[in-house]
């Protein structure tokens, strides 16, 4: 049987420290060494292929799209809204890049959205509903999972920490959408507890803002750490050093760190967001605002039950996210449009 090829674009891991990268290289690795058998895969490439999976929203892989006569599939890893509190832009050009992001969808053939949550903001921005699928991220257990205690404890004293120190983990770009200011106002009333951050300025001085952001990054409180952008083969420490992953954002669709840090069966304090119930089914601590975010995180740190309870919570997502689940998923899809595409042109 004639093997699919498939085209990936990307220019997602050329910025060190965004969740698109980290998504776009599991994807690739998942399909690429899973399905051998069904795909040839290659990595932005000029060949023709069956299908072009357009990673980014690059303008080059936009014109290509209107050129080439292969299947075009887009993955959305942001939806216009998720712009505002990420990047700061001109006024007159915010506008116009939204427009852009929007006509970009509008152009692939089919939509995958990492949340299904999603797709109802897609539809209200005039695109097909038909085209949309849902297929959740993925993240590897062979580069994410639990460590032994005693190398633990060797990654705690790397990073200054002993086997005492209760330690809160916050990851992702530093940018107002995150909730790094939350993050260390909360820091700020629980003193006891120790607080990291790791991530940084991916973007540079366009980051929604960067002036606070950068003067309380290189000021904070005597609890906080941030670590700055982490190599990603170097996470899995970080995940099995603290105890608790707490994501503060405002706006997500899936964050990768999420699943990285289930996969070491940290216990989730995240903000009360309607997209987390579909995907991540009520196993993990909500918060409406810092209040209820110390609460949580003084009950994690004091009550042993509590923090089984949570912890083996995300054990079970780890489960469900496995890579048999996720890799038939893309391969029932591929197969899908790809044999929907030869019917038609043989018709």
């Amino acid at each position: 049987m004639k093997k699919i090829t498939i085209n990936m674009l990307s220019s997602a891991d050329k910025v060190d420290g965004q969740g698109v990268g980290s998504a776009y290289l599991e994807q690739v690795a998942l399909v690429k060494e899973g399905a051998t058998d069904i795909f040839d895969v290659v990595i932005n490439s000029k060949k023709k292929t069956d299908i072009i999976h357009h990673h980014t929203i690059d303008l080059d892989h936009f014109f290509k799209m209107q050129m080439s006569d292969a299947i075009n599939v887009a993955y959305v890893h942001f939806l216009p809204t998720t712009l505002d509190g990420s990047i700061k832009l001109p006024k007159a050009i915010f506008p116009v890049f939204k427009k852009y992001v929007i006509s970009f969808y509008n152009s692939a053939d089919y939509l995958v959205v990492v949340n299904p949550s999603f797709i109802k903001e897609l539809v209200s921005c005039g695109i097909d509903e038909e085209k949309i699928i849902y297929i959740p991220n993925y993240v590897s257990k062979e580069n994410f999972y639990s460590k032994k205690k005693a190398e633990i404890l060797e990654i705690r004293k790397k990073y200054g920490f002993t086997e005492k120190d209760f330690i809160v983990l916050g990851a992702g770009q530093v940018q107002t959408r995150k909730g790094v200011q939350d993050f260390v106002e909360v820091a700020k009333k629980t003193p006891d507890i120790s607080y990291v951050w790791c991530g940084g300025f991916s973007f540079g001085k366009i980051t929604d803002g960067y002036e606070e952001l950068k003067e309380i990054v290189e000021n904070p409180p005597k609890n906080v750490k941030f670590l700055g952008i982490i190599p990603r083969e170097e996470m899995n420490d970080i995940y099995n050093m603290a105890d608790v992953l707490f994501v503060p954002s405002y706006n997500e669709l899936f964050p990768m760190t999420i699943l990285e840090a289930v996969n070491s069966k940290k216990p989730l304090l995240l903000r009360d967001l309607e997209l987390y119930e579909e995907i991540l089914f009520k196993k993990y601590l909500l918060g409406h605002d810092n209040k209820d975010f110390i609460k949580k995180l003084n009950e994690l740190k004091d009550n042993k039950e509590l923090y089984k309870k949570y912890s083996n919570y995300s054990k079970e997502i780890s489960e469900f996210y496995s890579k048999e689940n996720v890799l038939n998923l893309w391969i029932e899809f591929y197969t899908k449009i790809y044999n929907e595409r030869k019917e038609k042109i043989n018709s």
